[in-house]
């Protein structure tokens, strides 16, 4: 039978984090991941530290980008793969209220970093804009599925990762740790996102599966090589092509995309370009939201089974600092705030 120090179910933006701590401390471990319905590699991408409804900074997002930006520098650097980079983001004004909006939240010490205190006024080839848009400093764009698949590949070659979905049946829990099938380990960590609402260990009523849909549109007259936030987010992917989303579809926990994700979507690019355009394709994905807003972190009982959950729409920005929570949290005992722990919702 093969010892392990962890066993890690699921190799989203969450698993991939935690991953990556154990790999830095020298940790060994094993993971599962069947690849179905990753939210992350459907996601858009963006890491954006201010709520760009209300002009507001998003929660611990200072502290959160920070480390982010650190930890995507160095796994490019050890996956030789070049998967973010800083880009401009743009937000559609609709108004004189909201050019006035902005200007006093970008003077605000808190946003200072984050929001520009000029507007730009110069219209945009394609884009109705005629009240000017705000600029989000610091912003980030990470192409979650190269990313993905480079990690995934490095698992491979280093014989730790298993293609395939985890039978929650065959865990046995023991005094000394886990076992699962022929494989032994100390501590076992469901990082599953949404999934983990069919995991019989998850036992608290906490998590809000949320649906959103992307469509990929292709114009060549659109010419954008900034990320643009108005309704919802119109991502360059390049040669002519842009994500645009996404929705939030309450109740329907499909992965289906549907014509009415369509709709909508297409409904809000129309009143944001003035271009032609074709749609090409489209995507869908649950986010992983909690009742609260807040993350899922740590454990349930005394046994070693942990979770890392419940980031939302905002797991690229917050995952790398919460891996590091949740890893010190595990091995040297580290108390999680309260706000962070899972046991808030026993």
């Amino acid at each position: 039978m093969k010892e392990v120090d962890y066993i890690v179910i699921g190799l989203g933006i969450a698993g991939l984090s935690f991953c990556e701590q154990l790999e830095r401390h020298d940790s060994s471990f094993m993971v599962f991941d069947s690849s179905e319905h990753t939210a992350t590699t459907v996601a858009g991408g963006v890491v954006n530290p201010v709520v760009l409804k209300r002009f507001t900074l998003a929660w611990g997002a200072a502290d959160f980008l920070k480390e982010a930006t650190t930890f995507y520098q160095h796994l490019s650097k050890r996956l030789e793969t070049t998967f973010f980079s800083e880009i401009d983001l743009h937000r559609i004004l609709a108004n004189p209220q909201e050019q006035n909006d902005w200007l006093v939240a970008s003077d605000k010490v808190s946003l200072s970093s984050f929001l520009s205190t000029s507007l730009i006024t110069e219209s945009q080839p394609g884009v109705l804009g005629p009240f000017g848009f705000g600029t989000v400093k610091q912003a980030l764009r990470v192409d979650t599925q190269k990313l993905v698949d480079a990690f995934k590949k490095q698992m491979i070659a280093n014989g730790r990762l298993h293609s395939e979905r985890f039978d929650y049946d065959k865990l046995q829990i023991t005094p000394n740790g886990v076992i699962y099938k022929n494989l032994s380990a100390k501590r076992i960590v469901f990082a599953e996102g949404a999934q983990v609402l069919e995991n019989p260990f998850f036992t608290v009523e906490a998590l809000v599966p949320k649906k959103g849909e992307y469509i990929i549109i292709k114009s060549k007259e659109l010419q954008l090589d900034s990320v643009l936030k108005g309704p919802y987010f119109i991502i360059p992917l390049g040669d002519d092509l842009y994500k645009i989303g996404a929705t939030f579809a309450h109740g329907d926990t499909t992965y289906d995309v549907t014509s009415k994700g369509k709709t909508q979507l297409m409904e809000a690019v129309s009143k944001i370009l003035n271009c032609p355009y074709t749609v090409e394709h489209q995507v869908a994905g649950i986010r992983p939201t909690v009742k609260d807003r807040r993350p899922l972190l740590g454990a349930l009982s005394k046994e070693p089974i942990y979770f890392f959950n419940g980031l939302g729409a905002r797991g690229l920005l917050m995952a790398p600092k919460l891996s590091n929570m949740i890893y010190d949290h595990i091995e040297t005992g580290l108390q999680l705030p309260n706000e962070l722990s899972i046991r808030r919702f026993l």
